[in-house]
């Protein structure tokens, strides 16, 4: 595979999944719309190029809209899942009140919104970006899981083990959980 490789050819070379037809921008315009958030350069692109479907993508054309929200917010309810249970609570957000899942809701409004992949694997939103590590985001347990899209489709499909170096994460709130 060479470097100018795209990552969609680069899925598409897995052969193991289903490939439809790109998004088109209409259509990409009307879940950007639908959902109220805009995909990176990079993500939009990928999407372009052919929609993967199949177990553990996010099918953004014929897919059950509940679902896709329930996506969309899982890393937010993740986070208040560890509030309410488990104690956590993010130290930029200040002192930890009694109250503490309300308050941590008002604060998670403001964080970048994470863009479902695949699986557990997100993208960060946002028009004009590229380039952002995929993040694999389970609750607070949030980790890189690939440099950028490429790397990312070669550790997740080519079962490479050794963690990626040197990415960080770049959206406010989430880079923190790293």
């Amino acid at each position: 595979m060479t470097d100018v490789e795209t990552p969609a050819a680069l899925l598409a070379s897995y052969a193991r999944f289903t490939i439809e037809p790109g998004l088109t921008e209409n259509e990409l315009a009307a879940v950007e719309k639908e959902f109220a958030f805009s995909f990176a350069d990079d993500h939009r692109a990928f999407l372009a190029a052919g929609l993967p479907t199949g177990r553990g993508w996010p099918d953004w054309r014929h897919g059950d809209r509940t679902q896709l929200r329930d996506r969309l917010a899982a890393p937010v309810e993740g986070v208040l899942f560890d509030v309410a249970s488990n104690g956590f609570w993010y130290e930029g957000w200040g002192p930890q009140p009694v109250n503490a899942v309300p308050v941590a809701k008002s604060f998670l409004v403001t964080a970048p919104r994470l863009i479902p992949l695949y699986s557990h694997r997100y993208l960060p939103a946002g028009r004009g970006t590229a380039g952002h590590p995929v993040l694999s985001v389970m609750q607070t347990d949030v980790i890189v899981y690939g440099a950028d899209l490429k790397a990312y489709l070669r550790r997740e499909f080519e079962g490479l083990q050794d963690p990626p170096t040197g990415a960080r994460p770049t959206v406010a709130f989430w880079k923190d959980l790293v």
